[in-house]
């Protein structure tokens, strides 16, 4: 059996998940502000295709990225279970479209794995690691890390 002192030492953090096609996905639920249910967004002219544009919530301007489009996978039109999760991004307030909301999940620090690193060229800063929950890969991404420097300041001139 485990000490006391021993079981303050195992961190757990919680997750929600939500799913890009086939691929389980997570944030630290600390980042998430809301989840809300897709809607149109304004667009807005010579920005780069995976910003949707910007939606107003209770009267905050919010830049909505496609979480699909950013990681360049095949598009598929929107449903009833797209939604657009309110983050914590870099200091800023943002929307991402996903496919759908799965669940909040706890992982101790022994669940999660390094993130995978490949040759130059594929960058995978935005990952966080590699959550395993029911012998499954989830991909924690890292929200302050989702967009480079210059795509933060083009969605700051949003």
């Amino acid at each position: 059996m485990a000490t006391s002192a021993e079981t303050s030492k195992v961190l757990t953090s919680q997750y929600v998940t939500f799913l890009l096609g086939e691929e389980t996905y997570g944030v630290s639920i600390l980042k998430l502000n809301e989840i809300i249910a897709y809607q149109i967004c304004t667009t807005i002219p010579n920005v780069p295709k995976f910003i949707r544009g910007v939606l107003n919530l209770r009267g905050i301007v919010v830049p909505v990225i496609d979480l699909r489009e950013r990681f360049s996978m095949e598009t598929k039109p929107y449903d009833q279970f797209t939604v657009i999760m309110i983050l914590d991004v870099a200091g800023r307030t943002m929307g991402l479209v996903v496919d759908a909301v799965s669940d909040v999940i706890t992982l101790n620090t022994g669940d999660i794995r390094p993130r995978p690193t490949f040759s130059t060229g594929i960058s995978t800063e935005f990952i966080h690691g590699m959550g395993v929950k029911d012998n499954k890969f989830i991909i924690l991404l890292d929200t302050d890390r989702l967009l480079s420097d210059d795509e933060l300041n083009v969605v700051d001139g949003v």
